[in-house]
């Protein structure tokens, strides 16, 4: 058996408009990398980037502390991240990490666990970082493709996505709070109208359709939400431009990605995507906003880098 393994785990955006805390999807716009390696007692975490060093209130350190606790494992555990994901900018950073570091304690130790027990530990990390647990993004990192969290009990439904779909993100140059999934998650109201549950109902329905039907325009067609997103654009400045701008130069659908502040627009491989970039840069610059913009595509789950 290994002494070491490490494992990288891709971003990933969740809820796809209408699919909140339901929907995720690995992209491959950003890694993180978690190395994990036996030593003789303690959970020790090294890394060279601004993040809590304490396990419990590290995300893949509290992957391991659990799966560790769970499996009666003795000795020690030295963690190693390297982290690629921007922090705190909707794309699951934090999830990236836990998803490493539960698919890598199931390889360092042989445990042969399955897609739902490998999202169930690393959604146990999520509390560290989110102050609840959501499966959306931890799934989605650790599975790879298009997933529909499913829950009581928790089974995760994963979907290959259609090669030709790709998004173009809007990462905005803001500051950003310190428990931002928190303070978005307060502003969600907490009564809705019927009528507005149905339409989010019948897009996230026709989301889902498309994901199985390999039909990237329906999916984009789609991207409607009339509940979170109203709820939430205010907290990104130029919001309504940037969409304005990206559905003008051809994106399918634009939404916030998870809990924002970046922005993402769906589009086809066929699609001019520097220009849907471009227009989304425009949008920001419109509230005198810098942002970095990435064309992405779906991506697998982590891995072993080894493979």
């Amino acid at each position: 058996m290994a002494s070491k393994i490490t494992v990288k785990a891709p971003s990933s955006t969740a809820n796809l408009g209408p699919g909140f805390d339901v929907f995720g999807l690995a992209i491959d716009a950003f890694h993180d990398e978690v190395t994990l390696t036996k030593t003789k007692s303690g959970v020790t975490i090294i890394t060279d980037d601004k993040i809590p060093t304490n396990p419990e209130k590290n995300t893949a350190g509290l992957v391991v502390k659990n799966m560790k606790k769970k499996f009666k494992i003795k000795g020690g555990i030295e963690i190693k991240i390297k982290k690629g994901v921007p922090s705190g900018f909707g794309m699951g950073s934090s999830a990236a990490s836990a998803a490493a570091a539960a698919v890598a304690f199931d390889k360092l130790f042989a445990l042969r666990l399955d897609g739902n027990s490998l999202v169930e530990f690393a959604g146990s990390g999520e509390k560290a970082s989110a102050g609840s647990i959501h499966y959306d993004n931890v799934a989605a990192s650790v599975l790879g493709g298009f997933v529909i969290v499913k829950t009581d009990p928790l089974d995760i439904i994963r979907v290959e996505p259609p090669t030709n779909l790709r998004m173009c993100i809007a990462v905005p140059n803001i500051d950003v709070p310190k428990k931002k999934t928190k303070v978005s998650r307060s502003v969600i109201p907490k009564k809705i109208k019927l009528t507005d549950s149905i339409l989010n109902l019948s897009n996230a329905s026709a989301i889902v359709a498309g994901f199985m039907k390999k039909d990237p325009v329906l999916i984009g067609n789609s991207i409607k939400d009339v509940i979170v997103e109203p709820a939430r654009r205010h907290m990104i400045p130029g919001f309504a431009k940037v969409k304005q701008n990206a559905l003008k130069a051809g994106a399918l659908g634009v939404t916030i990605s998870g809990a924002g502040p970046s922005v993402i627009a769906f589009s086809k491989s066929s699609a001019n995507l520097k220009k849907i970039c471009l227009s989304m840069s425009r949008g920001f610059a419109s509230k005198k906003i810098k942002c970095q913009t990435i064309i992405c595509k779906p991506t697998k789950g982590a891995a072993d880098k080894r493979k």
